[in-house]
């Protein structure tokens, strides 16, 4: 709204508009408390079933307060080869073992996982997809965590091998990039020399487990949160690393706007954004989505909920 006094010049002061004790002649300004955001690193796989497991919380979390977040994605490197590779605290040591510990996983969640795939046609190295998502990183960063996002619905609750160039390329098309390209220049040594850098930085920040979410301020001084946690674990992170703030949630969007950004939804998902009950989730979304606008289907016994092209 126009200011009725913003016309207003004062020949003394030289101010043009209302005069008070902000418009000093001289003064100290301080815009940190306006600007000051948290750099937040989230180590992750495209293979990390608990990350998958983590989507609903992380997406509450970002939606809520990421204004006062910096957030940086960093692969994490889970599985470079089978040769040699061994997760004895999980009973892993070949990939027919990791079908019974997703489908764990999911059952327990509720973020639907699949996982046969790993007895007929097993990924071979999360290094293959995470070269991909370091590729779309550099060509667009924005583009980078919607590619992450589809790369795990199509290898959990989907069952595809997204270590296939195939199935890669399938992704990437659907993204309206150019799939074969990208595939392409990610099997080339600057993709791995990118990939490389990220090691770098998760040894730096001293992860040796996925997830971990790390909240840093300017000191380099912060807060470690291993494993899919909660959602109040990360608000008190976020409330440690600002103490003297007073920081708030934002409401979070409306349904019909979060999926535009993300196309797909599970009814977990929903439920957690939103704090409902299941029971609740099939009223919720008639209400909040116009009549055939959207469909529901099912994998796994979980509902999961678009809207129509």
């Amino acid at each position: 709204m126009t200011n009725k006094n913003a016309m207003m010049c004062d020949l003394e002061t030289g101010i043009c508009g209302p005069v008070d004790e902000g418009n000093t002649a001289m003064g100290l300004i301080d815009l940190t408390a306006l600007n000051k955001k948290i750099d937040v690193y989230y180590v992750t796989d495209p293979i990390c079933s608990h990350c998958w497991a983590l989507e609903p919380t992380l997406r509450k979390f970002v939606e809520e307060y990421g204004n006062y977040i910096n957030m940086h994605i960093l692969m994490g490197g889970l599985l470079e080869k089978w040769d040699g590779f061994a997760d004895v605290a999980n009973g892993i040591s070949g990939p027919a073992d990791v079908a019974a510990h997703w489908r764990e996983v999911g059952d327990h969640t509720r973020m639907p996982i699949d996982g046969s795939f790993w007895l007929e046609d097993p990924v071979s190295s999360s290094y293959i997809p995470s070269r991909v998502f370091k590729t779309i990183q550099q060509l667009d960063a924005n583009l980078a965590p919607i590619f992450l996002r589809k790369a795990r619905e199509t290898v959990f609750p989907f069952n595809k091998n997204i270590a296939s160039d195939e199935v890669l390329i399938d992704i990437i098309n659907e993204m309206g990039l150019k799939g074969e390209e990208i595939v392409k220049e990610s099997h080339l040594a600057a993709a791995q020399a990118s990939l490389e850098e990220d090691f770098k930085m998760v040894s730096k920040l001293g992860v040796r487990g996925f997830p971990t979410i790390i909240f840093l301020n300017e000191e380099q001084k912060g807060v470690k949160v291993v494993g899919a946690r909660p959602y109040e674990y990360y608000v008190q992170a976020l409330q440690q690393m600002l103490p003297d703030e007073n920081i708030q949630p934002k409401k979070a969007p409306k349904l019909q706007n979060i999926l535009v950004k993300e196309e797909l939804l599970f009814s977990r998902e929903i439920e957690e954004l939103y704090g409902l009950d299941q029971q609740d989730i099939a009223s919720f979304v008639e209400k909040e989505l116009v009549e055939g606008s959207y469909y529901v289907d099912r994998v796994l016994g979980e509902n999961y909920f678009k809207l129509n092209k």
